[in-house]
């Protein structure tokens, strides 16, 4: 266990560090990725470096196919492997969907779609030289559920989910097993971009039958059950974190 390689996208701040602070906890060494924040990112190394693991920071916007090769080559010459892939990463533009213009769209199907696909491709390279792996993406309600202003990011996180039920099939000869988890309403600094953040967090502490929001650490325990070996049958799916509140829609 001692060597193994988990990246977390987007793990600067949010479910992403958290995530990365769970794995390290783990024992997994992690790949740090940021796209703008060096200092968040550079607080999350230290903390990995506090739990004795070793933590690899790589800058690459994940929207950029060159960017992930680069990062993926970075990888592999630091540690020879990948055994986890945990695709956190996310962006978008907040508008109704007759406001959206072409680069609204490119640019949030870039980062949270076409980011999985590439990403995948190159981690899939490094697992299957140690027999296998686990790829979680993170995706959210608004996948399957009318968000207000939430168009481009729920059809990307709906491309999210129908991509990995195709890459759980297309690599599970790998050993290569694929799932993801969808949250509902956490308050996190994503949240602070939606312009009815109020309105979302009310319901969510108002309307989820647990009778509590759902908190980054719901997440990511989910996330973290889906890279044990305890999930090695579940492929193919996305798990729903929402305490119920879905159901009630």
């Amino acid at each position: 266990m001692s060597n193994k390689v988990a990246l977390v996208t987007g793990s600067s701040r949010g479910v992403g560090k958290a995530a990365a602070l769970a794995l390290a906890e783990k024992g997994y060494d992690i790949v740090v990725n940021y796209a703008r924040s060096k200092k968040a990112a550079l607080e999350t190394v230290e903390e990995i470096e506090k739990l004795g693991r070793k933590a690899f920071l790589v800058r690459a916007n994940v929207g950029d196919v060159e960017k992930i090769k680069l990062m993926f080559q970075q990888i592999d010459e630091e540690f020879g492997r990948l055994d986890v892939l945990i695709n956190n990463a996310a962006s978008g533009v907040l508008r109704p969907a007759m406001e959206l213009e072409e680069s609204h769209w490119d640019w949030t199907m870039n980062i949270n779609s076409k980011a999985l696909l590439f990403c995948a491709q190159e981690a899939a390279k490094l697992m299957e030289k140690n027999g296998g792996g686990k790829i979680v993406s993170l995706s959210s309600l608004g996948s399957i559920r009318y968000l207000e202003n939430y168009t481009t990011v729920g059809v990307s996180k709906a491309a999210v989910e129908a991509l990995t039920r195709y890459l759980a099939v297309e690599l599970s000869s790998k050993n290569i097993v694929v799932n993801a988890v969808s949250g509902g309403a956490i308050d996190t600094d994503a949240l602070k971009h939606f312009p009815n953040r109020e309105e979302l967090l009310e319901d969510a502490r108002k309307n989820t039958p647990a009778g509590r929001m759902v908190e980054i650490d719901d997440i990511v325990k989910s996330v973290m059950f889906l890279v044990s070996e305890d999930a090695s049958m579940i492929r193919g799916q996305t798990i729903i974190v929402d305490g119920g509140r879905s159901i009630l829609v």
